[in-house]
């Protein structure tokens, strides 16, 4: 029992220390980014009714939710995603507003799904919504968004793959399926199990052109000349409006520079059921997953009473976190805390100098020294705790400054250090 005081459930854990400072370092860069963007901070419930959520809003199974109870008996669940509270709130918020919203968070998310078993249950995510736009301008600027997100890091090397679900979904029209026969199809690209795909569309009524079509999910990823071998693949509107749609995203990629960081993946058919045209993912070294991903879902916020185009991302801080570590790039964290220590006869002038200097930002930390430890044994502490400096009272009139950056040490007048 005593050791489970002590543990964190399956999935969860703590962060402290110099990990906590970075993780809010990499935040605040992150966020200063969609500062510049003219991104709006607003902040949503970590729980909120199971009808957020629900698979009609297209976000993640109930079963894998977490859910309990209130008083009255209402169904609550830790949000698995932000994204469906962000629609809530322009639908209550903006529901007349018809220029562009565009609007960033910071928040926890919670999944429990068997297959992430190992991986954190609880992630900290950063993103942004930009709402009421439509365009392919739009598309890009908000790719455009996570490249400079990169960039913010110091993370030179990482690629953003683009996708388009329209594409697949054109094709599906056309062969006039069923549900659960395009589901299978999804599937079977989903995990590259092409073999499996081929025997599997054998068995449906459907032209070989378009059996042709979706077996051709195995090339339709790479740089901008692919999305000319797609364009060849299909003669419906959807799918032809998707890749033409690809190319004008490029184009504008192009204006920005960053062409050299986009791909194309049109088997990227994954993800929540509320993406709707455009979704990408942005990868980098040293972690298994996306450390971004995203999309447009232009029919969600429909579900709560306001028809409106929108289009996001969400970064996983976590993910960021251990790519950064394994690309040896270093978040810079800066160490300005001061510890005061005094003896009991120097109360007063060293909380007096610790009132002075906090009032002008100083970050002061006051211990009155215990009779049975050393000025060393403090000295140790601070540097163990990542203090910058120290002050230590050894009268009324003058103090020991130890400097533990540079490791000098000085006596000066109490006098000029207000």
């Amino acid at each position: 029992m005593q050791d489970k005081l002590l543990q964190t459930p399956d999935g969860v854990r703590d962060t402290y220390d110099v990990e906590c400072k970075k993780k809010r370092k990499i935040i605040e860069k992150l966020h200063h980014t969609l500062e510049l963007y003219s991104y709006h901070d607003i902040e949503t419930p970590t729980f909120e009714y199971f009808d957020i959520f629900n698979r009609d809003k297209g976000s993640a199974p109930s079963n894998e939710m977490y859910k309990f109870f209130d008083r009255d008996n209402n169904t609550l669940v830790l949000r698995p995603d932000i994204t469906p509270s962000i629609a809530r709130c322009v639908a209550k918020y903006y529901k007349d507003e018809q220029l562009p919203i565009r609007l960033c968070y910071t928040g926890n998310t919670y999944s429990n799904p068997r297959k992430l078993q190992g991986k954190l249950k609880e992630v900290t995510q950063i993103g942004a919504e930009l709402i009421n736009d439509d365009s392919s301008a739009a598309d890009a600027e908000i790719i455009a968004t996570v490249v400079d997100s990169f960039k913010a890091l110091g993370i030179d090397e990482f690629q953003i793959e683009i996708g388009q679900i329209d594409y697949f979904k054109g094709i599906v029209a056309e062969a006039g399926i069923t549900e659960a026969e395009e589901l299978q199809i999804k599937e079977y690209i989903n995990i590259k199990n092409f073999f499996g795909l081929e025997e599997y569309l054998k068995k449906l009524d459907m032209s070989p052109v378009l059996k042709k079509a979706f077996l051709a999910f195995d090339s339709l990823f790479g740089g901008e000349s692919m999305l000319e071998q797609a364009e060849k693949l299909v003669t419906n509107p959807v799918s032809l409006a998707a890749v033409h749609r690809l190319q004008r995203i490029y184009k504008a990629l192009c204006c920005y520079g960053y062409d050299k960081y986009i791909g194309f993946d049109l088997s990227m058919l994954n993800g929540y059921n509320y993406y709707t045209g455009v979704i990408f993912r942005g990868y980098t070294y040293g972690t298994g997953d996306a450390v971004v991903k995203g999309g447009r879902y232009n029919n969600l916020l429909k579900q709560f009473g306001k028809d409106a185009p929108s289009i996001g991302f969400a970064f996983t801080v976590e993910e960021l976190i251990m790519a950064l570590s394994r690309q040896n790039i270093e978040v810079s964290v800066e160490y300005s805390n001061t510890i005061i220590l005094y003896d009991i006869e120097n109360q007063e002038p060293a909380i007096s100098l610790g009132k002075s200097l906090r009032q002008n930002d100083k970050k002061i930390e006051l211990i009155r020294k215990s009779v049975r430890k050393s000025v060393e044994d403090y000295l140790e502490y601070a540097k163990r705790e990542h203090f910058s400096g120290l002050f230590y009272f050894e009268n009324s009139d003058t103090v020991k400054v130890f400097d533990l950056v540079s490791g000098d040490e000085n006596e000066v007048a109490i006098a000029s250090l207000k």
